[in-house]
This record gives structure tokens, sequence and C-alpha cells, in this order.
């Protein structure tokens, strides 16, 4: 039976995403116009994200910081790039108490100029290097139109900063960041991604280029869900990172920046979410399985108590939803909130020495033996649910997928279907630039080690240099 508070999601997208944004609990509009108060079943998402993806960093050499939340107006100005990207959204303040401060401060949009700030003085010689930082905090851009998890004025995101005494140690750590990305989409989130290099337009304003993974939501929109920047030197003249190197001469330093925000929430409601609501990849759910008792008896809570032990013991999360509510109310609430597995007990199964194990991503109902080794079993199904929903969403990404030759193809295409767009370009920006005519399309990446399809250029027809991905966009 279908959710009832919870549009179609064929009917009205945009819509059902803010249902199931509510009915799950996940986030509730506040009083600060285009900010969202994050609520304990979105947060615990989020936990989950720093949890699993914080582990991977600090695995690979990465310490984590806390850098302020202001910064002076004279250090955003010396690295002009910056500047002028993120001026159209920069929040400033510029009092204090009751008095007029003598210079204002930017609350940040992101922290590069403090990172590199701290390193002019930190690095002195190669012997102090590589520096490789972290930090989990907030930032503030002045968007115009906003969406929970997806477009707000504060987010929450990860932001790592590295710098490296050689350009070749920082492009392999630019590039080892995008794959660790690509991994942790699509191993623990079970969503499909392409990745390759941003175009000269799209890229981080300051970078020497960047690196992107792009998820495709159910209704054909991308996610631009992870960036990793290779700076070069730009940084460091700019802020005088200089260090002895090997050779016993002053050099500046080689920097990278990368991040991933608390839209990743958004791309799992929006890749696995289904007409009753939430679906939650099992390695990022905070609750694995919750227990539903089916009558007051002595011996069904008895059950209840020893696999709610049996299961946190082993590091599966699951309690048992005690509520003063039916059977049905508590199967429609997990359904709503995704928990992957759903466990059923009640005195007729148990005498016939069977309980129920329910799964969220097929809502198929499995009777298994009551003394089965249960841990055994769920950490299998878990395994059965992450590969089931990331072949799902893959071959929803294939399906709205398409190859473009010319213009009027990519016209024919939008006008039926959003996706990605596979089709060739000539690198002029003239070109890249027609492409948002139509229906707002813009390039999601170059395809790296990928030859043109057809060689050429899908706006002009001349001959191709790159082999590109286009795309709408939240």
């Amino acid at each position: 039976m279908k959710n009832k508070a919870i549009i179609g999601r064929d009917l009205d997208f945009a819509q059902w995403y803010t249902d199931v944004v509510r009915g799950a609990r996940l986030a509730a509009y506040s009083n600060v116009k285009g900010c969202i108060i994050m609520e304990p079943n979105g947060y615990a998402i989020w936990e989950e994200v720093q949890n699993k993806l914080g582990g991977i960093l600090k695995a690979t050499g990465h310490q984590n910081v806390a850098m302020p939340l202001l910064i002076p107006e004279n250090l955003m100005n010396k690295e002009k790039e910056l500047v002028k990207g993120f001026a159209p959204e920069v929040a400033w303040v510029t009092i204090g108490g009751q008095t007029e401060l003598k210079e204002r401060l930017c609350i940040r949009p992101t922290s590069e100029t403090l990172f590199s700030d701290y390193y002019s003085q930190a690095v002195q010689t190669h012997k102090d290097l590589p520096l490789k930082y972290n930090q989990w905090c907030s930032v503030m851009r002045w968007e115009k139109e906003t969406r929970p998890f997806l477009r707000s004025r504060e987010f929450f995101w990860q932001e790592g900063h590295t710098v490296h005494a050689s350009a070749a140690e920082a492009e392999k750590e630019t590039y080892d960041i995008i794959h660790i990305y690509k991994s942790f989409f699509e191993d623990v989130l079970a969503i499909p991604v392409l990745w390759g290099r941003k175009t000269e337009s799209e890229k981080f304003a300051g970078a020497e280029y960047t690196l992107t993974i792009e998820a495709l939501m159910y209704n054909g929109v991308s996610l631009q869900s992870g960036t990793s920047h290779y700076f070069g030197q730009r940084f460091s003249e700019a802020y005088n990172i200089r260090f002895l190197n090997i050779n016993h001469e002053m050099e500046y330093a080689y920097q990278t920046s990368w991040g991933m925000s608390n839209r990743v929430i958004g791309a799992i409601i929006m890749v696995h979410g289904d007409d009753n609501g939430l679906v939650l990849p099992p390695y990022i759910a905070p609750i694995k399985a919750v227990i539903v008792g089916i009558g007051d008896d002595k011996a069904v809570e008895n059950k209840m108590v020893e696999i709610n032990n049996l299961l946190n013991d082993a590091g599966i999360t699951c309690y048992i939803d005690r509520a003063e509510k039916s059977a049905g109310y508590k199967f429609a609430q997990s359904e709503v909130n995704g928990i992957p597995l759903r466990i059923e007990i009640g005195l007729r199964d148990l005498k016939k020495n069977k309980i129920t194990i329910s799964r969220r991503d097929t809502r198929e109902k499995i009777q298994v033996d009551k003394d089965i080794d249960l841990i055994a079993y769920i950490k299998n199904l878990q395994k059965d649910i992450h590969q089931n929903l990331y072949q799902k969403a893959k071959a929803r990404m294939e399906q709205l997928t398409f190859t473009a030759e010319n213009m009027s193809d990519v016209e024919k295409i939008m006008n039926k279907q959003a996706g990605f767009i596979k089709g060739d370009w000539c690198g002029k920006y003239e070109c890249e630039d027609a492409m948002k005519t139509i229906g707002g399309l813009k390039s999601r990446c170059i395809l790296e080690n990928t030859s043109p399809i057809t060689g050429k250029c899908v706006a002009c027809g001349a001959e191709a240099k790159y082999a590109v991905v286009w795309g709408i966009q939240y």
C-alpha cells in the first residue's frame, strides 16, 4: 500500500522530494531564510558520512583541524580569482557588538584563504611537507534559490586543504581524492557516478583544474557530488607559502583542496527513494534494522530483546519499536524512514519456529528459522541490498544517458527527457555557452582518457577535442 502522505515520484518529483524530507523527519524549514534545521534523522546520516568518509581520509594520512569562521577582507583579496568567483555569494560582518569594524569580516564560503595564511607560517622546509589537513564545518553562501540538502545558505561539508613539495605529489593527491569520492559513492552510498575534469568556465575559482564526480538523480537532473582542485602554486604565490627544497633553494609550495557536502543526503533521497519514502543503503543507514512485535506476549517480548541485544552487540544497530501504535503503523514508519530491514516477531510465527524479515528495497517478506545465524544472514542481506540498489541506480543512469551528434539531437533529447548527454566539444567557450540555451544545459565534465565519440563538436560541427557529458544541474 502506498504512503498517502507522499505524492507519487513520477507525478511531481519536486513535491515528492519535499514530502520525503518532511515525512522521514530529515530536515525542517527554519525562520532563518535559506537555512534548514537538520533534524535527528538527517543529522544521523551526516554523522555516518563523517564516520565512514572521515575514516577513509584518516587512513590515507589526513588529519582533522578547525579554522576560524571569519575571514578578514584583506586575506580574501590576496587571490583575485577566488574573490571574483565568490563575491556574489559572500556574507559580511561589519559590526561587532555596537562598534563598526575597521575591516569587514567574511563568513567563510570556503577556507582556502585561511589555510593558505596558516601554511605560510607553518611551512618552512621540505621536511615539513606534505601537510594533509581536513575540516568538518559549515560554510555560508548567499544562494538565491534554496532546497533542503541540495542548496542552502548554510550547509555542512568537509573541506580538505593540502600542501606539497612538488607538482607531481599535489596532482597525485588531486586524483587520489576524486577516486576516494567515487569509491565512497559507489561502495557506501550505492550511487554510480561519472568522473572527469571541469571545463575552464566551470572549474573552481583560482584552481589550475578541477576534477568532479557527477551523479544522476532519478528525474535525470545531475548533481555535482564531490570536487577536487589542483592549485599548483597560485595560492602559495599569493600567500607566500615558500619552503627550502631538497636543493636548498626557496620554492613556492603546491596545493590542493577538495570537498563533499551534505548534499549527499539529497543524492541518497533522489536516487534510491520511492513512493513510500526514504530508502537507505545499508552501509550508510544509521539504523540497520527495526524490530516490531506483533501481539502482546512474553515469548514475543523475550525474542525481541534477545535479537536486539544480539545485533547491537555485533555492531548491527537496531532498536525495538515500542510505540503504542498498531503493527501496520510501525511498518509504515520504518518504510518512510528508509530503515533497510524490519524484523517482525509474532506468536504465531514463533510457534512455527519462524521470524519474518522484510527488506526495504524490494519490500519482500522472508520467513527464516528463528534460531538461524542471524548475524551472518543479515550481513549477507546487506550486501545483497547494496548491490540491488546500486544496480537499479546504474540501470536508471544508463537508461537516461544519451548520445548527441549535433544541437538538433540535443534538443530532441531534452524535449523528451533530461539526463546525461554525451556530446563532443571543440573546446571553445562560445560552443559551451550555446549549449546553455537548450534547457540550461551545462558541461558536467570532460571524460578523462576518453576519445571523442564522433570527432565533431556537438555545437558547431568543427573538429572536437574532448568527449563531454552535458546535463542540467541542481
